[in-house]
């Protein structure tokens, strides 16, 4: 199944955008059944043809990471149903999951008001982060940022995920 693809504003909840759009006029969308090239035109990749994609557990709301994607790894992402980026370290395209197991199945893609920015969100098995957590984002400020804790369990260690280097 494909994923859904969807515009929306980021100072609106999706429930309260589609309430309003739907009693005041057609909301306008990209839709699976409607030109895919409609939808690949809204966006603004960068000069390197990137666009940075926040990736969010569908069932939580958690951001689990955040990673570039080219146009060839969004529109696999699209066709597959599973996340594929551009690594610009390694000048690589790559499936999430594809090493580790831990996959992501997308759900739903948004982008935001100006289509520089994607909302990917998916169905996460595993860690999403490559340190074993399942959110990137497991560190945060305390003590008025003069240290950081970790706020969230360890699921593997990098070794038990990838073998030892």
């Amino acid at each position: 199944m494909r994923p859904k693809i969807r515009a929306i504003h980021p100072n609106r909840s999706l429930l309260a955008l589609k309430t309003r759009v739907q009693k005041t006029r057609p909301m306008i969308l990209c839709h699976e059944e409607s030109d895919q090239m409609n939808f690949y035109e809204q966006l603004k990749f960068s000069s390197d043809g990137l666009i940075p994609a926040i990736i969010q557990d569908a069932a939580t709301g958690r951001v689990l990471m955040m990673a570039w994607m080219n146009r060839a790894s969004l529109e696999k992402t699209v066709t597959t149903g599973k996340t594929h980026f551009w690594s610009r370290s390694r000048q690589k395209f790559w499936m999430k999951g594809e090493t580790s197991g831990h996959t992501q199945t997308v759900k739903d893609i948004a982008f935001d008001c100006d289509g520089d920015t994607l909302l990917i969100q998916v169905e996460q098995i595993g860690a999403a982060c490559h340190e074993g957590y399942r959110s990137c984002f497991f560190r945060s400020l305390e003590n008025g940022g003069q240290k950081f804790g970790i706020t969230e369990p360890q699921l593997e260690t990098p070794e038990a995920i990838y073998g030892k280097k």
